[in-house]
């Protein structure tokens, strides 16, 4: 790994236009270490276009933190904080060498292959969006991923700035309609997808707020005592409400030992901030009932212990 300063002579030949769009990530940094580009991949068969021929090195560094480009985006899923970046970004060249068009239903993440479709889920009312992967960040926080202007306006999260989202890789030979992407859904409305190979229309789909409570869960454990303990453990350091969900009639039922629920963007960070200072890093962020504290425990199937 060298120094963008040492870079060897075969790389000089390339052109600048190429060379800065595979070091600059255009929406929150410059990569400060890089390694040889990954060939781009056709990929034809299933409908996925190559990948860009920038901003994809198998890793790279920003502030120090060195992040892995996944091999392949297949399985991918996860939760967490999603921002959005706008008008000072608008115009300028993104890591996969794309201007980034505001009103383009695109967006950036630290470790997904470029480009990746991608449904975007806000957790707070149900809103999802499919978006176009082609830049490289957010480098703040524990953010998961950086929505385009046009992307966090149909996800209703503008005012915010932030809010809690799940995100989930789809392939790109599975394009649908928008009106199928959630059952019940109605279609906000469509758009470019923007980058070129993004295969068809970006999807918009409103839903209502979900019935469930957001929860971070911090740890599940086999033995009840196990959770017990960490539960108090929390509770000592002015956590609350801590809550051990567990299901009776599991054949091998495991004790989670979850905070919340979880209120927001703000409230996630707060929470994450308080456990890393006692020494708990790994948490994840779960959907469950509501606690049942306007039904019996009895009728919501003991999910709260104690019951």
């Amino acid at each position: 790994m060298r120094r963008i300063d040492l870079i060897p002579p075969p790389l000089l030949a390339a052109s600048a236009t190429v060379l800065l769009a595979t070091i600059l990530l255009a929406s929150c940094g410059t990569a400060t270490r890089w390694e040889q580009p990954a060939p781009a991949a056709a990929g034809r068969d299933s409908g996925q276009p190559p990948r860009s021929r920038s901003g994809n090195p198998p890793f790279y560094e920003v502030f120090g933190q060195r992040y892995h480009v996944m091999a392949s985006s297949a399985g991918y899923r996860e939760r967490g904080v999603a921002s959005w970046y706008g008008p000072d970004f608008h115009g300028k060249r993104t890591s996969s060498g794309e201007r980034y068009d505001m009103h383009a239903m695109t967006a950036a993440h630290k470790t997904l292959p470029l480009p990746t479709r991608v449904r975007v889920t806000n957790l707070r009312n149900g809103r999802s969006v499919v978006v176009v992967v082609n830049d490289r960040g957010p480098f703040v926080d524990n953010r998961i991923i950086d929505l385009s202007y046009a992307a966090a306006r149909r996800l209703d999260m503008i005012a915010e700035g932030t809010t809690l989202v799940e995100i989930e890789a789809l392939p790109w030979d599975t394009a649908q309609p928008a009106a199928a992407v959630a059952s019940g859904g109605a279609v906000a409305d469509t758009g470019s997808a923007g980058p070129r190979g993004a295969g068809g229309p970006a999807e918009a789909v409103v839903g209502s707020a979900p019935d469930t409570a957001l929860y971070l869960q911090l740890g599940a454990f086999g033995e009840r005592a196990n959770a017990l303990a960490l539960q108090r453990r929390l509770q000592a350091a002015g956590l609350s409400p801590v809550e051990i969900h567990h299901d009776p009639a599991a054949a091998q039922p495991l004790y989670r030992v979850r905070i919340g629920p979880v209120r927001g963007a703000g409230d996630y960070d707060a929470l994450n901030a308080r456990l890393a200072a006692l020494g708990i890093h790994e948490t994840q962020l779960v959907t469950a009932p509501p606690a049942p504290d306007r039904l019996p425990r009895q009728a919501a199937g003991c999910a709260v212990d104690p019951c």
